[in-house]
């Protein structure tokens, strides 16, 4: 195996496997900062209700605001990564992720916390395409599936992360509501601790290379050859280069929104329906409601902030193991597998967690109780049911949507497809709040469990196979 700096270094000949992975993984940090952004707001909600005064809504979007960037990003990145370069979106996606965990631990009213998660928001979105669809475009077919699957235990990491350094802070505190260093609240420190991965993902960033498919399509195939070479040795580039000027010699227009109708039919083409399909799928499900309201929901039956907090790292934890689970299997039993698997998984789990919150009753100071026999089940379940999530349905989706496009609408496919699952994930987000209130803890999850059980049908009936296939094998 070859090797070579980031610096440089010419290849030969033979894949530069060690290079490859070394820039996939600074990709990844895109994903752990995604999940650390995510994960962060779970521990501050007390410190927002009590600073900004908000109401059940009002916390509901200051939550769910994040993600209404998150949409936009994820919709603009695509498209402007066929127009700067997938590199050049991941930096401005750092720079944003920077501003952003500066000025939501800084801000001093509701509306200037809300701008700044809006601005963290739109790299959450631009990082959640990019980094896997930079991985899957310099990645060979042979293992692209597990080094995209880093991605997601970068996400699960960055979560694992924000819900320890909450849960330390809040500890050291004393309350996340209370001062900790320089007078300023613990919640506040919770989003500052974002700033120094962020600044660690910029400098890195400075010293990969531009994605050789990018590249190509830009017409710049002296440097999609260079990079070919560093990535794959001499005689494999210039397989590959042919390989990918042919996929796109059929139709060398600039890439845009109008490549994903079918000129012949005039409608959209199935491929992005199921892009739309998995995005959404991933987020009607509920995961998102147990990692950004974990600490409410685990305090409404009975458990202190403490353990509550405490809670969510376990789940973190155990997050990241099950996407190693992903990691061994997902280039040996295939993408679709694993989506069934999950669907079926979650389905069961979410329905005695169901169960066991409508077995709830209501304590002297009005909170709902849980007895202990029913207590377990949930915390079992709701555990269970992150595993099977982050054993498919996690990592699986952002997969399938950075390889399964073609070539002239990768970017264009990401773009509708992140903004369809980022809008998803905003509506599940923001209605949780009003859910809890009005149908409860109960009818909120027998809702996401209706989800999963649909899951289960639509792949079966709509999502193919991509396990083995080369990028330019899509088909659209």
């Amino acid at each position: 195996m070859n090797s070579t700096t980031l610096e440089g270094g010419h290849i030969a000949s033979g894949e530069n496997t060690r290079f490859i992975i070394l820039i996939s993984c600074v990709a990844t940090i895109g994903g752990f900062l995604f999940g650390f952004d995510s994960g962060v707001i779970n521990g501050t909600v007390d410190g927002l209700k009590q600073t900004f005064q908000s109401s059940s809504a009002g916390i509901g979007f200051e939550v769910a605001s994040m993600l209404l960037g998150c949409a936009v990003g994820a919709f603009f990145a695509g498209r402007l990564a066929d127009r700067w370069g997938r590199r050049a979106v991941l930096i401005i996606s750092a720079v944003l992720f920077l501003l952003s965990a500066i000025g939501a631990g800084a801000a001093h009213s509701s509306l200037v916390f809300i701008a700044a998660r809006v601005l963290g928001g739109f790299a959450v979105g631009a990082a959640s395409v990019m980094s896997p669809a930079y991985i899957a475009e310099v990645a060979s077919a042979r293992y692209r599936g597990r080094l995209a699957t880093v991605q997601q235990i970068a996400i699960i990491s960055g979560l694992f992360c924000a819900f320890l350094s909450n849960y330390l802070l809040a500890k050291a505190a004393g309350a996340s509501t209370e001062a900790l260093w320089l007078g300023h609240a613990a919640w506040r420190w919770m989003f500052w601790m974002q700033a120094v991965p962020s600044a660690v993902f910029l400098l890195l960033l400075l010293f990969i290379p531009e994605s050789p498919r990018y590249l190509v399509v830009k017409g710049r195939t002296a440097a999609a050859s260079e990079v070919l070479t560093r990535l794959y040795g001499a005689t494999e580039a210039a397989t590959k280069l042919g390989e990918i000027e042919a996929s796109l010699s059929a139709d060398q227009h600039r890439p845009q929104l109008s490549d994903l109708i079918n000129k012949a039919t005039g409608r959209i083409r199935p491929i992005v329906w199921v892009g739309i399909g998995l995005a959404t799928f991933q987020q009607l499900v509920g995961i998102n409601v147990v990692f950004y309201y974990g600490a409410v929901l685990w305090q409404a039956v009975g458990f202190s902030e403490n353990d509550a907090l405490l809670i969510n790292v376990l789940s973190g934890a155990l997050s990241i193991g099950a996407c190693l689970i992903a990691l061994v299997l997902i280039d040996r039993i295939g993408r679709k597998p694993l989506l069934w698997i999950g669907s079926v998984g979650m389905a069961v789990s979410l329905a005695l967690v169901s169960a066991a919150f409508a077995s709830a009753s209501l304590d002297a100071g009005g909170k709902l109780a849980l007895s202990d026999t029913m207590g377990l089940v949930a915390l079992v379940a709701a555990n269970v049911y992150v595993i099977f999530f982050n054993m498919s349905w996690g990592p699986v989706m952002w997969v399938m949507l950075g390889e399964m496009f073609p070539n002239q609408i990768r970017g264009s496919g990401l773009a509708v497809a992140g903004a369809a699952q980022w809008t998803s994930n905003f509506a599940i987000t923001v209605t949780f709040p009003i859910l809890l209130a009005s149908i409860g803890l109960a009818g909120a999850y027998g809702i996401y469990t209706v989800a999963a059980i649909i899951s289960v049908f639509f792949v079966l009936r709509f999502v193919y196979e991509t396990k083995g296939k080369e990028l330019e094998q899509m088909e659209g």
